[in-house]
């Protein structure tokens, strides 16, 4: 399995830019698969539904399944959250693994980044971001993608990961 990250600031455009790339990847017959870091009061579970009930009740965990999909939801109950090594473990195989949010795993990764956002760079403390993709002109030794050129940065990211 390969593994991709995406990092950047909230509002720099990683889960729309993820959004049209896992298409792509998918039109190319690769299985692909991903892992959300997500703020720590996200919920997919919503009040008056079973599931909902069940965890509050205590359940450590509940698998909810149907002919469709399936998801488990498994209830941290006070214990640290899972190391990101541990997390992808828990992933079916696939081709290509991305990755959200995770900003300091050891994984190659794609900066995010728009001026708007008023952020700093992140690429200058951190080893394992491969390129930058963004809508400005930014001086920078890494590749620079532009953000909207969502087939080249898709290119990109086959050709580092070895499957292009």
């Amino acid at each position: 399995m390969k593994i991709f990250g995406f990092a950047g600031w909230s509002g720099s455009g990683k889960t729309t830019l993820i959004e049209k790339l896992i298409p792509r990847f998918v039109k190319r017959g690769l299985r692909v698969s991903l892992i959300k870091h997500a703020h720590h009061t996200f919920d997919v579970d919503h009040p008056g539904k079973d599931s909902y009930r069940h965890r509050h009740a205590g359940a450590a965990e509940i698998l909810v399944t149907s002919s469709r999909r399936w998801v488990l939801m498994h209830e941290l109950r006070g214990a640290h959250e899972p190391p990101f090594e541990e997390q992808v473990k828990r992933i079916s195989p696939c081709d290509l693994l991305l990755v959200e949010g995770f900003k300091f795993a050891p994984i190659p990764k794609l900066e995010v980044w728009r001026a708007e956002t008023g952020e700093p760079l992140l690429h200058p403390n951190d080893p394992h971001i491969v390129a930058l993709a963004s809508d400005a002109k930014v001086e920078t030794r890494l590749p620079l993608l532009d953000l909207n050129d969502v087939d080249g940065i898709a290119q990109f990211i086959l050709k580092k990961m070895e499957l292009a």
